[in-house]
């Protein structure tokens, strides 16, 4: 195929040389309509080119055919059989993934606890069952990892009536699962394997990343284009390929929760971020690469600092690692990533991808330059020299590994949408979840709807709430009340 062509980005440029107007949504008309106020601070460009997509850029079928050939041009540059484009993120394109696989099955899907809860939203609105896998975790240094084929296996026995699998690879860390073994192992069983791959948009692009899931025999495989690639936030694509999901019931399951006035401007972000890919994307990701290892090696340099790269890795670890994603333990200094996180946005307006009591996470990607790094490195030296009057930060109970596992008593749906009460956290051991609770990021729930409360897990979260973990989902941030289930 000719991946110089970027149909819809060209349908929106066609648009503006026609001079063409529209007595159509959106009212702004092009940015005519919009306060002084508000296009100076967004200027005005964003305003003429959030067009109608859907009879607005041509006629109707026009329209449609401009993202059927966007669609097919980014399904062959990954060498997928199908890609579908959402303008509602991957949030989206994971809950259309786990209900064409398994909506109206009464066998559920098998799901790792690890996943992140936009997929926990996912079981809540379709009602599926989730049979857990639960993910390796490192005791010492207190991070999950993807399951391994073996633990998937051992769940498929468990389960064997299941719809299918969803594993998380990349995970927010940067680590990633045996995704050729796991496949083997769904495959073995005739079920299909959904990879939630949000933070893999770039791996089809350079032999130095991680395999991504199409290579590596995935079924189904969700990449957010906002989070390592170039287009805007909520730019999703989901790939297919095989025989075990059907292209039309996905298609039908996205349409459900799609919404019918898709933004053009996602759209043609992500038509532009494949042509730039295919053309030049192993030159850019190469030196985002040799970036990263420098950048890696000067971290390593700052006393106190521990860069992990080979401690995810192992047999009771994680199968590969995205090195664009720099995980850095601080524990030695004495302080929090929250400490850091916090520091770090207020002195140096640096924001950075993750922070938990131990560790942050510096994300790069291909648009970052020596001028970037460099940012980041002489940022962390004047942390760290300010570290050293830090005060204490305040302790954060993580009880072991089986104390975090819950037991899943009802229906994620169920619980969600029953009769709930609020309570003390106090009073909360024994009793029924009715929300999920998610320290975030990266988003992974701790707490889902339908298991039975512990007081360890609460413990935990309280004990985290109080020394700056973020809990965004509660109804009660700071985790003094909690919603469960009345009766149960």
């Amino acid at each position: 195929m000719d991946h110089s062509q970027t149909p819809l980005l060209d349908a929106v440029d066609r648009y503006h040389r026609e001079g063409r107007y529209g007595f159509t949504p959106p009212g702004h008309r092009q940015g005519r309509g919009v306060d002084a106020r508000v296009t100076g601070v967004l200027g005005t460009e964003p305003f003429r080119s959030d067009l109608l997509a859907s009879g607005g850029l041509d006629d109707r079928r026009a329209s449609g055919r401009f993202l059927a050939q966007a669609e097919s041009l980014m399904a062959d540059a990954v060498g997928a059989s199908y890609a579908f484009f959402s303008t509602c993120g991957s949030s989206l394109s994971v809950k259309a993934a786990m209900m064409a696989v398994a909506g109206g099955s009464d066998g559920g899907l098998l799901v790792c606890r690890d996943s992140h809860k936009s997929i926990v939203a996912g079981l809540i609105f379709s009602g599926v069952q989730p049979r857990w896998i639960t993910p390796r975790w490192d005791t010492q240094r207190h991070i999950s990892h993807p399951p391994s084929p073996e633990q998937v296996e051992q769940t498929w026995r468990e389960h064997p009536e299941a719809a299918g699998a969803l594993i998380v690879s990349p995970s927010p860390y940067g680590t990633c699962a045996d995704i050729g073994g796991i496949a083997r192992v769904c495959h073995r069983r005739g079920k299909p394997l959904i990879v939630d791959e949000a933070w893999g948009a770039h791996l089809p692009f350079h032999e130095r990343l991680p395999t991504w899931a199409m290579d590596a025999g995935a079924d189904v495989c969700v990449v957010s284009v906002h989070k390592m690639g170039a287009g805007f936030e909520q730019g999703s694509v989901f790939h297919l390929q095989g025989i075990l999901v059907d292209p039309e019931r996905l298609s039908a399951c996205a349409d459900l929760l799609m919404t019918t006035s898709p933004n053009v401007m996602v759209y043609a972000a992500m038509d532009g971020w494949r042509r730039q890919m295919v053309e030049h994307g192993h030159e850019l990701l190469a030196s985002a690469l040799d970036l990263a290892a420098g950048v890696r090696s000067e971290i390593a340099r700052i006393p106190g600092l521990e860069v992990l790269e080979e401690q995810l890795l192992g047999v009771e670890a994680s199968h590969d690692l995205d090195r664009l994603q720099v995980l850095v333990d601080i524990s030695s200094t004495g302080t929090s990533g929250y400490q850091a996180a916090d520091w770090l946005r207020e002195h140096k307006q640096l924001d950075l991808g993750m922070s938990d009591h131990r560790r942050f996470l510096a994300t790069l990607s291909f648009a970052d330059r020596d001028l970037t790094a460099e940012r980041l490195l002489s940022s962390l030296v004047a942390w760290r020299a300010a570290a050293e009057g830090f005060p204490r930060p305040r302790p954060l109970y993580v009880p072991p590994p089986r104390q975090l596992e819950l037991e899943s008593v009802m229906l994620p749906r169920d619980a969600f949408f029953g009769e709930v009460e609020t309570i003390a956290v106090e009073d909360a051991p024994g009793r029924v979840a009715a929300e999920q609770v998610t320290p975030y990021p990266p988003g992974i729930p701790v707490v889902v709807p339908g298991e039975r409360l512990t007081r360890p897990v609460l413990d935990y979260l309280r004990s985290g709430a109080e020394a700056g973990m973020t809990l965004p989902d509660p109804a009660d941030p700071s985790l003094r009340s909690i919603r469960v289930t009345a009766h149960g």
